[in-house]
């Protein structure tokens, strides 16, 4: 797609063009990229943000991180947010310090999903441990489900101690699903603490609880 195609495409009033155009903009480089995405940044439709958010993460420059960072502040869907976050993680450790100001400013469970799982592969440990706290404190069951996941990626780090110290807590938590993915994290962590909690869990209440903390004992058989 010629650049003067795309051009037209984004002035289209069939959404599906401008996400066409969108797409095809991954070939261009930033200098050329850039502005075109930023004169689609508050399009109508959500699916085109979505793209452009996306894009912004091909298209890595100054000017593409900081329309990242204005998207996820002023963007009033989740979906974009998310898809800016994700976007802003593949540029590295510098975006990290922005990821965890989002999560925090942000309470929605998909923004925050996506910021935990980022953070989990860019291997940002201590930014990652401050989420998982704050994800402990809100109130959607399923981040903190997610967020006592993160804490089991944190053995072997220089977080492992911390994440334990909240592992071996949450294990009493009154929540099943908390109790379950804390039997799951823990099986990461080789100390005596780990261990005596699980064998535990293994007389927990609930099937389920008890599975996840079966589940190292059936894989190392």
């Amino acid at each position: 797609m010629d650049i003067h195609e795309i051009e037209a495409s984004l002035e289209n009033s069939d959404f599906q063009y401008r996400l066409k155009a969108i797409a095809a903009l991954k070939d261009y480089t930033p200098e050329i990229a850039v502005p075109l995405l930023k004169s689609k940044l508050n399009d109508p439709e959500f699916l085109v943000r979505s793209f452009v958010s996306r894009g912004f993460g091909q298209q890595q420059s100054a000017e593409s991180f900081a329309a990242l960072l204005q998207i996820i502040k002023l963007d009033n869907t989740p979906n974009v947010r998310a898809e800016a976050a994700n976007s802003l993680s593949l540029f590295g450790r510098c975006a990290a310090s922005h990821l965890l100001l989002t999560f925090i400013q942000d309470d929605h469970w998909l923004v925050r999903r996506s910021i935990l799982a980022a953070l989990v592969d860019m291997e940002c440990y201590n930014e990652l441990f401050e989420v998982c706290i704050e994800a402990l404190a809100g109130e959607d069951m399923t981040t903190q489900e997610t967020a006592v996941d993160a804490l089991g990626a944190l053995a072997g780090t220089n977080q492992e101690s911390a994440a334990l110290s909240q592992l071996l807590t949450l294990a009493n938590s009154e929540y099943e699903g908390i109790r379950q993915h804390t039997a799951s994290a823990l099986k990461h962590f080789d100390t005596p603490q780990a261990k005596e909690v699980l064998s535990k869990l293994r007389q927990d209440s609930h099937h389920q609880v008890v599975g996840a903390a079966l589940e190292n004992l059936l894989e190392n058989s």
